[in-house]
């Protein structure tokens, strides 16, 4: 089968195609003819630093549409043929990758695989974000980074079908703002946002502001909150070296700062990730969000993807079409 390999970390072109034998699923696993594979941040973190690698060579991808090709011992309710949606921690940048069965999911309904693709790490982290750790209730006021991403896009959504009183995003450029109106955002700030945030409330802040930057950016995101307002971290694409948090910046409003990791979520408590899973794809299935593809590459271009991803100026959701 083809498959994509780094050999070495570095620029998008350490991505190199290859031949390699398909991989056959093991207890409790599934393979998966796979249709499309997801790009995310975290794969360009992997190609670039060894981000989650176990070691080299490795394939990147963490999500995958397509149909069950095999399905190991121990394996119920999923039959070969049936059209999935899956994580699968690595390997997804392949003609046949291999995931848990835990974490394969029939399409919702009125999805077809190009959709399917786009939704194993967005939906489900997005849905996290606003319900299961943020706890949004009607009328708060969140604040969004990185507005116009796969992520962002869907966090507008379902911030509003939720009942927020207001939705903030933060993006890099006034494309992005308006790109990022179109869902769900009443407020799209570019670059600095502290000021602005507060200008927007009333000085009050916001209740829930959610970020994936890091560094600096959860400093001003925590600065931006409102007397016993919460943070939740879900990522560190600036790579800052991590910081911490204590009573005196705690206390004296009462905040709160939780994190969220759907890969390390999909280790530790698989079972709930799968709930959760399953309660976010039905907003899908029922029209609550939709999940935007922007951009798709073939396989061989997976270089191509990194670059545009990489540029900070993509958004939405960009995936790699494996087969027709």
């Amino acid at each position: 089968m083809r498959a994509i390999e780094i050999q070495e970390y570095g620029d998008p072109e350490v991505l190199r195609a290859v031949e390699v034998d398909a991989p056959e699923p093991g207890p409790g696993q599934v393979s998966i003819d796979v249709a499309y594979a997801g790009v995310n941040f975290a794969d360009l973190k992997a190609r670039a630093e060894g981000y989650r690698v176990p070691a080299l060579p490795f394939r990147p991808g963490l999500e995958v549409s397509g149909r069950v090709r095999a399905v190991g011992t121990g394996v119920t309710g999923l039959s070969v043929g049936q059209e999935v949606a899956a994580l699968t921690g690595g390997g997804a940048y392949a003609e046949v990758a291999v995931a848990e069965a835990g974490l394969v999911f029939p399409l919702p309904e009125g999805a077809d695989l190009r959709t399917g693709a786009a939704i194993p790490t967005v939906v489900p982290t997005a849905y996290a974000l606003v319900h299961a750790v943020g706890r949004l209730q009607p009328g708060e006021s969140v604040l969004v980074q990185g507005a116009a991403g796969g992520i962002g896009t869907v966090v507008g959504q379902l911030a509003k079908a939720a009942g927020a009183g207001a939705v903030y995003g933060v993006v890099s450029s006034a494309a992005k703002a308006e790109y990022a109106r179109g869902y769900g955002y009443d407020e799209v700030f570019v670059g600095d946002f502290e000021k602005a945030v507060r200008a927007a409330t009333g000085e009050r802040g916001v209740d829930l502001a959610l970020d994936p930057v890091g560094g600096e950016t959860l400093k001003a995101s925590l600065a931006s909150l409102s007397v016993f307002g919460r943070l939740v971290s879900f990522g560190n694409a600036s790579g800052a070296e991590s910081w911490s948090v204590g009573q005196p910046e705690l206390y004296p409003t009462g905040l709160s700062v939780a994190g969220f990791s759907i890969l390390t979520l999909s280790q530790t408590a698989p079972s709930t990730l799968r709930g959760l899973a399953e309660r976010a794809f039905a907003k899908v299935a029922d029209g609550t969000v939709t999940v935007p593809v922007t951009a798709e590459f073939p396989l061989a271009e997976a270089a191509r993807a990194h670059h545009l991803m990489g540029t900070r100026t993509s958004t939405g959701k960009l995936l790699l079409r494996i087969q027709d």
